[in-house]
């Protein structure tokens, strides 16, 4: 995303991204014969992931990596948990056990790290503006992860998946238009490459990936879970970008995979025993 940004406006690349990932969910459930027209019931679930899941959050995201490193920013997004603790207890009604809490601490714990006052400049209003974009847009994924649990499904969540995704285009198409105003994006085999995965890979696969975790697993665990994401993106964007391993990096990278490694050996067990 954040090499995509030097050649699309953020809310344009959100937006072909997006169109790319909805267009490859379509063909592949036409070759199996399983595309549908939601129904009625289908509705409320559609709009629910489209502007929690897909529009809303994918619009911030790449608004704010023009302010931020990828590395820093992903593990940002992802502080689902902060916002999915709550309302898993409350509205859904989960328990913690030892074992997630000590992962759920550490994994906050990490962020701390990363985030803490001495590492961030608060004077910067440009990578301020960009942290509180991340915050939010992790705030909407955990409202989503709730609202899909929730969410009494009567249709297999890959045959909806195209639909959700072509509404948060359409969301997306909208705010590009009034923000940005007309798309200019010049095409290059470089840029092509880049939406070639965040179109198909990146967007197609992956939200209907997450989307079945999400109804499949605690929403604690889909949450700290996700966690393992910006432990690769911290990863990927030294390698490629050049973004600097420093201290609270590493330590909160430990801490981040020790709290994705608790949750994981907790599910597990759960798994087994049930």
């Amino acid at each position: 995303m954040k090499l995509g940004l030097g050649y699309v406006t953020p809310l344009w690349f959100a937006t072909t991204r997006m169109f790319l990932g909805a267009l490859s969910l379509f063909f592949f459930l036409a070759l199996q014969g399983r595309n549908i027209i939601p129904g009625r019931n289908d509705i409320p679930i559609l709009l629910i992931i489209a502007v929690f899941q897909i529009s809303l959050p994918t619009g911030l995201i790449h608004s704010g990596l023009l302010f931020m490193e990828p590395g820093r920013s992903s593990i940002l997004v992802f502080t689902i948990p902060l916002w999915v603790a709550p309302m898993a207890v409350f509205v859904l009604g989960e328990r913690l056990s030892r074992r997630k809490i000590a992962g759920l601490v550490a994994g906050i714990g990490g962020i701390a790290v990363l985030f803490a006052p001495a590492a961030f400049d608060f004077n910067d209003t440009k990578a301020l503006i960009g942290n509180i974009f991340m915050i939010i847009s992790s705030f909407s994924f955990a409202l989503a992860i709730i609202l899909v649990r929730r969410h009494s499904w009567s249709t297999p969540v890959i045959r909806l998946l195209p639909w959700q995704m072509m509404l948060g285009t359409v969301f997306l198409v909208i705010a590009a238009s009034a923000i940005e105003g007309a798309p200019d994006i010049e095409w290059s085999p470089p840029l092509v490459a880049i939406m070639a995965y965040n179109g198909p890979i990146a967007s197609g696969f992956t939200f209907w990936a997450y989307v079945t975790v999400s109804r499949n697993l605690p929403a604690m665990s889909t949450a700290l879970g996700s966690l393992g994401v910006p432990v690769m993106g911290i990863i990927a964007s030294n390698l490629i970008l050049g973004e600097s391993f420093s201290v609270s990096i590493v330590l909160g990278l430990a801490l981040v995979s020790l709290g994705v490694l608790a949750v994981s050996l907790d599910d597990l067990k759960k798994s087994k025993t049930s």
